[in-house]
């Protein structure tokens, strides 16, 4: 059976369904409306061939007229944080977590009970402590809220399984979980708590492995093609594969951990389909079949191409340059603005080029991670940039959010608007 063939019918016939409705999905997710291109794929298939071979030089990006923002000086950087972690400080759980399936609306993504909110949980609560730890605050609150979140995360995340077989919403968990870990272990002063946070790194990566894609890599959802399967066999995306990746590389930098070099692999080659010759990334594996859908152009990969850019130049890919990387900067900041527009919108993929409000803090922090591979002297004028961004970004209470998912929005956002912001502090600090 040609596999591709079977899933683009399968998703035809689903589509067909009646009464299905806007369906949207994660909080790192697509819609129907997004997929439903899908049904010209075999039309176009022969469109593929030209991703596989990345070309070696992209287009120059012409700049777009700025917005006025905040100086981003070391004080006003210094400031933002410290409300950063205080809100993050005063909004954590008792137990140590961050968010909870309160604050539904109308319009609510797809969280099969319990397991997708043990997910959401786990992700967001990586998150915002790694953004804590980076903020390097000493005030004993913030050192109190570190420990109380290790806790939690010690406790809970050996238990983090997919909720079903319709999603996999626990591989977010896995990999900010692994952030978090990495964190926990680099600041370990005692050898016997610093061995046990690398024993829970190596399990987080063994979960993770588990739920290793057919197709390669990883996904969040197995809807769409009617089958129940142990391994999922249902829709890898690029972004959330390379997320995984650049986990994993962190540990295994870090701890000296060892990779599945077969997972690895795999997950490379399924980036690099996924790729177009400009350095854009298809929303999913499926969607290399419709290349210039909106959601898979340039605007609508402006996060996507930060985070798989990063995770294939760190695992060797040549063909990610330094110009490469450095054109897909200056054309983030210049379009910032097409993620902006998304922000705190309740629908996913309703702005221009299908961009949900979730994209752009993610978009924030890959960009930090892709910038970083820079030679230093060139990075300071992007950590300017995004300091001035986030600063004006910030919220009244301190927090930073994007979409309305639960009441997980807020953790998450702060965690990696933090982050982000710790390593624009640590840029512009150098001489």
């Amino acid at each position: 059976m040609d596999t591709d063939h079977h899933r683009v019918k399968s998703n035809r016939e689903y589509a067909k369904q009646p009464n299905l409705g806007f369906f949207p999905v994660s909080f790192i997710s697509m819609s129907i409306r997004a997929i439903m291109p899908l049904t010209a794929a075999l039309a176009l298939a022969a469109i593929t061939s030209h991703a596989e071979e990345p070309a070696a030089k992209i287009a120059a990006v012409p700049p777009l007229p700025g917005t006025p923002l905040p100086a981003a000086t070391p004080e006003a950087i210094r400031a933002a944080i410290t409300r950063g972690v205080d809100f993050l400080t005063t909004s954590q759980n008792p137990n140590g977590s961050w968010g909870g399936p309160t604050l539904t609306k109308g319009l609510n993504i797809y969280a099969p009970l319990p397991g997708a909110h043990h997910a959401f949980r786990a992700g967001s609560t990586g998150l915002a402590l790694s953004g804590l730890i980076d903020a390097r605050d000493p005030r004993p609150e913030a050192q109190a809220a570190i420990g109380k979140a290790a806790g939690w995360i010690a406790a809970e995340l050996p238990k983090l399984r997919r909720a079903d077989t319709t999603t996999t919403y626990n591989v977010w968990g896995h990999a900010y979980g692994l952030r978090a870990l990495v964190r926990l272990h680099a600041r370990e002063t005692d050898p016997v708590k610093k061995a046990e946070w690398k024993r829970l790194a190596a399990e987080q990566i063994a979960l993770a492995n588990r739920y290793h894609e057919l197709d390669g890599g990883w996904g969040y959802l197995d809807l769409f093609d009617g089958l129940a399967t142990q391994k999922p066999s249902g829709m890898p995306t690029s972004f959330t594969t390379a997320t995984l990746l650049l986990a994993m590389a962190s540990a295994r930098d870090a701890m000296g951990l060892e990779l599945d070099e077969k997972i690895v692999r795999a997950s490379l080659d399924s980036i690099r389909r996924q790729r177009t010759p400009d350095f854009a990334y298809t929303y999913s594996h499926a969607h290399r079949f419709v290349p210039r859908s909106p959601i898979n152009r340039p605007a609508g990969s402006l996060a996507r191409s930060q985070v798989c850019n990063a995770a294939l130049r760190v695992f060797g890919d040549e063909t990610v340059t330094d110009e490469v990387i450095d054109t897909w900067a200056r054309r983030f900041l210049d379009r910032e603005g097409w993620l902006s527009i998304g922000r705190k919108r309740p629908v996913p993929h309703e702005t221009h080029f299908q961009i949900s409000g979730y994209f752009y803090y993610y978009g924030i922090y890959y960009f930090t991670e892709a910038v970083s591979l820079l030679p230093r002297e060139k990075q300071a004028p992007y950590a300017r940039r995004l300091a001035a961004i986030l600063l004006e970004r910030q919220e009244k209470d301190g927090s930073w959010w994007d979409y309305p998912l639960y009441s997980y929005h807020q953790p998450y956002g702060t965690g990696y608007a933090l982050m982000a912001l710790a390593w624009c502090r640590d840029v512009l600090a150098e001489p």
